[in-house]
This record gives structure tokens, sequence and C-alpha cells, in this order.
């Protein structure tokens, strides 16, 4: 069989040509062939070495691999090219990964240190070194609140108030992250505000957060993002301070901010508690030293510390395709220091960092702890979130990036579910169950969490928790903070998304439906107490129109049918309707196309079904497929 499938004007066998026969004019037989000799035995580890520079016809025949191929690989990584273009090492060597090979550079030992790699990348994520070597750093702060709160207006106040340096305006390029300086220390901020961002980036791991600023409109007040962007901080463990933003407004009522924010369940300094507020106003720019000054003394309590003397180890807080850079990407240092020429690891990419430049575009040599630095040389773009860390050289990036590549497959399968859940409680792994509650109405909300408050109380052994609830179908952000929780959805008299049913199925996260609250509450203690059994429910998988009749009698039924809707399958359940009504419940024994046996039928083609045990099947009776589905 050619290598190539369909494409173009390549010739292709005639058919009904004898096998073994002459092979085809448009390619060269043996090993002389356009791309290689036919692969005639087991395939074996794909291994390629590459020059420094190589064309991308010249790679294309070291990959055996169409040069078109090659070419798109190209453009999926942003770079557009023919095949008289020359390639250098590491973009060659990321196209061959991503179709299977593993990589050396020409003349070079190759050395398996695929373990002990893989251990250094584990290791240095996070890891912040002998605590003799820790030193304070700027702390990291998130700016979050409800839509129209003056989140970005603050963030941009304090931008031009306040860059380290004093080079107010004098900004020549946003890369999502910034410093500013009071009393001569250093704060770095995150330009993503937004519990969306804030969650999706825990959801992968990523603890990039010291500190979180809920804004909150003095004029509005509380509001339902007010109260889920708290919630989403106190699920990190990160702590905040409420910043009551426009009280330069005549109808202005901080009071009432915290009248609001105490009903809700936040006491602040003052009234009970211990959260601090401060008053600003990002448009007359007041209150901006009181808000700088409240951050480094929650910073002094906290006292976020790292190892500057460590490889370098941080977060993709955004990356993007430049055409002339290539994969751009701003990283935030969270422990070491980073230095241009460093072999940086990303999830399953990497590469060397060639350039890197800080908020304000100045070229950097190095980038010490809670410093934020845009850098090119990574083969791929990265995702928001992953976090990299330095290895010791390519060899070893290499390495951890093919096993990661290897156990992506299998990690995919791996899914967050209530059954799971139940199993790791009943094996004492697991003691806690989370729940994400959305819900139709505010009543309902508040009704449900009180009935799952007390059943959490009255099964001793576990614990029930519910991290956060809201009125509201699910969205992507509850399915970002069910991963980062392990928590499951339940969702009450809602319809969910089908976009957040897809993203939750990647995500691999369990969204359950209930319409009526005592079958979630019987549902959630059977789960607490052991005992759940899986659900099932019934599936219509496709309707046939018998438009003839073979044979009939005892035994098997033979008829011609038209698939009218969706799929008939071999060996799956049916119903034999007449008039409407279930004249027999059978089996498909036996499925036909012409003369050929057939696993399945697709919507609008004509098969023969064999029908188990229907004596007197008749013309225009329909063939009903339908299953058992886990719910």
């Amino acid at each position: 069989m050619s290598r190539f499938r369909g494409g173009g004007s390549r010739p292709r066998p005639r058919p009904g040509g004898a096998r073994g026969g002459a092979r085809g004019r448009g390619r060269p037989s043996g090993p002389g062939g356009f791309f290689g000799p036919r692969e005639t035995g087991p395939v074996g580890p794909k291994v390629v070495e590459l020059p420094p520079t190589i064309s991308v016809m010249d790679l294309a025949t070291r990959l055996n691999t169409p040069p078109a191929q090659v070419i798109k690989a190209l453009l999926q990584k942003g770079v557009s090219s023919t095949i008289n273009n020359l390639l250098e090492y590491d973009a060659s060597s990321s196209i061959a990964e991503a179709l299977g090979f593993s990589v050396s550079r020409e003349g070079e030992v190759v050395i398996d240190v695929s373990a002990a790699a893989a251990k250094h990348a584990e290791d240095s994520v996070d890891h912040f070194g002998e605590e003799a070597n820790l030193v304070p750093r700027p702390p990291v702060v998130t700016i979050m609140g409800h839509v129209d709160h003056g989140k970005t207006s603050l963030l941009d106040a304090l931008r031009e108030a306040r860059v380290a340096e004093g080079e107010a305006g004098g900004i020549t390029q946003h890369i999502g992250a910034y410093q500013v300086e009071q009393a001569g220390r250093l704060i770095t901020f995150i330009d993503t505000p937004g519990h969306a961002a804030f969650t999706a980036m825990r959801a992968r791991g990523a603890r990039v957060t010291d500190i979180a600023i809920i804004v909150v409109a003095a004029d509005d007040g509380v509001m339902p993002q007010t109260i889920e962007s708290i919630q989403h901080a106190r699920a990190a463990q990160v702590p905040f301070i409420i910043a009551i933003n426009k009280i330069d407004r005549a109808n202005a009522r901080p009071d009432r901010v915290r009248q609001m924010l105490a009903d809700n369940g936040v006491l602040v300094a003052g009234w009970g508690g211990e959260v601090e507020t401060v008053e600003v106003s990002a448009l007359q720019k007041l209150g901006l030293d009181d808000l700088l000054e409240m951050i480094l003394l929650v910073t002094d309590v906290t006292e976020p510390v790292a190892d500057p003397d460590a490889p370098a180890s941080g977060t993709i807080i955004e990356a993007r395709v430049d055409r002339s850079r290539g994969a751009v990407s701003t990283v935030l240092v969270a422990n070491g220091t980073l230095r241009a020429g460093d072999w940086v690891l990303v999830d399953k990419t990497g590469g060397r960092v060639r350039a890197m430049t800080d908020y304000r575009g100045n070229r950097l040599k190095e980038a010490p702890p809670s410093t934020p630095v845009e850098i090119t040389g990574l083969d791929d773009v990265p995702s928001a979130g992953d976090r990299f860390v330095v290895m010791p050289d390519e060899a070893s990036m290499r390495a951890v990036i093919k096993e990661r590549k290897d156990a992506e497959t299998e990690q995919k399968d791996k899914r967050l579910s209530l059954d799971e859940i139940l199993a790791g409680i009943s094996l004492g792994e697991v003691k806690e169950l989370n729940v994400i509650l959305k819900a139709d109405v505010q009543g309902s909300v508040e009704a449900i969490r009180g009935a799952l408050e007390k059943l959490g109380a009255s099964v001793q052994g576990t614990t029930l928790r519910v991290l956060y609830d809201a009125v509201g179908a699910p969205t992507d952000t509850d399915v970002n903070l069910a991963v980062a929780s392990k928590a499951i959805i339940v969702a009450f008299n809602v319809r969910t998304p089908a976009n957040v049913v897809t993203f939750a199925d990647s995500q691999g996260v369990e969204i359950r439906n209930y319409q009526i609250i005592y079958n979630l509450l019987d549902e959630l203690e059977t789960a607490l107490r052991g005992l759940i059994e899986p659900t099932f429910r019934e599936v219509v998988y496709g309707h046939a129109e018998v438009r003839a009749v073979f044979r009939s009698g005892r035994g098997e039924a033979i008829v011609g049918t038209m698939v009218r809707d969706g799929m008939i399958r071999r060996g799956a359940n049916a119903r034999v309707l007449r008039a409407g009504e279930v004249v027999y419940t059978t089996r498909i024994g036996s499925l036909r196309r012409f003369k050929d046996d057939v696993r399945e039928v697709a919507s609008g083609y004509e098969c023969g079904l064999g029908l188990e045990n229907v004596p007197d099947p008749r013309v225009g009776d329909i063939v009903e497929i339908f299953g058992r589905e886990r719910v």
C-alpha cells in the first residue's frame, strides 16, 4: 500500500490490480525510493540524527515523511517555509519529535538520562532549597473582583504611578506582568484580573499568587462575582485584601460595603474580623500608597522566600506566537535565577532561552525570584499556568519531554468521578468529598448548602465540603476549580452548556445533574457511606424501517430495512415497534450490506437484519436499537 492516502495527483493503484504486481509508476521501487526503503518487519523505536542545519526536503527524506507533512508541522508552529528553506537544529528536532522520532545531534553520544532528568525536573519545581539559602522575595499579587468594579483601572493606576525605577508612562511593551516600587521594595503584579484566570492557573498546579486584591465598588457594593472571587481566593488558601474602589463618587458608601461583606461571612478589620480593607480611587489615584503599604504589611506576615542561587523554576503567565521570533512566553520566576542560555523545560516542550526582556522592554541577562520576564526560544507555545524548570542540559530536557509525551495518553484516561472518590474513601485514601454547587435560584443554593453541611456532619470518618456555591449553570471556571480542588460539580435545576460539558470531559471532571433535591442528598449520602452503585439510563441509538421480509418463523427472522436515523449495530438490543407499540424485544443477531457481513450501518443506507425470536415481522415495522449507558 502506498504511504500516501489520497493526495493530489500522485498515481493510485488501478482497481482490480493483482496483488504483488507492478508498482505504481509515480514512485521508484526498492531502496532508492523517494523516502527510503519500505518497512518490512516489526517497527522499532524511530531514531534520527540531525545536523546543525538542514533543508526541509532533506529533513523529510531523513524522517521518511512527505515534505508537505513537514511544512504543515512548521506552519502549526507559526513558521512559513518551503522545501528549500534551511532549519536550525532546534526547529528540525522539534518537528522530528512531533512525528515520533528520538533525536540526537550528529556526532553526539546519546546517553539514557531519562530517569535522572525526570527526577531532577520533579524535584526542582516548587523546591526552594535549603532553609539557610532562603532570602525574602517580592510578593506576587493578583487583582480580582466583579465586572466593572475597576480591576483594570486599578492595575493601570498602579502601573502608571509606581512603576519600578520611576519609569512612569515609559513602558515600551506590556507583557502581562510588571513590578512597582513602594518604600524601596518591589511588588510584582500579574495582569490577569478575574478569578477565571486565577483558578485556571491553580488548576494546572501553579500556586502563583501570594496575595489577592478583591476590588469592590463603593457605590455598587458586594456583587455575585465579588463573593466568587473571595471563595476562589479562600479555596487557594491565599490571603486577600479588600480594595474599596470609586470612593470619589458622590454615592460612595464604603461602610455599606463592609456591612455587605459581613452579611456574606467576610468580617473585616474593625468589624470583628482580620480581613484588611483599603479605600481607593483608581480614577483619581487616591489611596494607592495605602494599598501598596497594606500589601507590604501582609507580605511581612506571610514572608515569601526563595533561593536565588538554585536552578530557576516558575510559571508561564501567558504565551503567543510571534511571526519573527517564534514562541514568546511571559514567565514569572518563583525560585532560583533564570539566565539567558538556560535550557528550560515546560510540560511537554522546552528550549533554550535565546533572549530575555523585562516589562519595560529592556534586555536582561538574568532574572531573580518574583521577576516577570518575556523569553524566546521554546520549541512550542506553552499554556498559561504551565510550570517551567531549568534543566542541566539539552539531553536531560529532551529525555523528560519524551517521557511525558509517552505518558500523555494514559493520563488523559484518568477521570475524577464520584465513584473514584468513593473508592478512595472506602480504602481510607480520601477523607473529603469536595463539592461545587450551582443551582437555579438563591433559595435553592442556600437550602442545598445547608442540607449538605448537615449531611457532612452526620457521616463520621469523612468530610463533605462545599467549596463554592452560586446561582447559575456550571462554567469553565467551576471546572478549573474542580480540577484544582479534586471536587465534583453538583448542578441543581440548571442546564450545563455544551461547551462546559466538553471542557469538563477533557479535564476529567464529573458534573452531576439533579432536578429533585432528595435524589441529590440521597446520592451524596450514599457516596459518603461508601455504598454508591453506578446508575444507568436507556439510550436509543437508531431506527430502521422494515421494507421486506425474507424469512420468518422460530429462531432468527431475516428482514430488509432502511436505516432512518442513527446507527444500527450487530449484537445490539432492539425493539420491534408496530403502530407505535412494542410487540417484541429482540437482539440484532446478524447484519449485512448486500453480501457482506458488517458491524454497523449508518442512517440512509439499506441493510439486512437478523432478528432473534421474532416469529412474524411485517413490512412497515420499526426496529428500534437501544442500550444502557452509565450516568
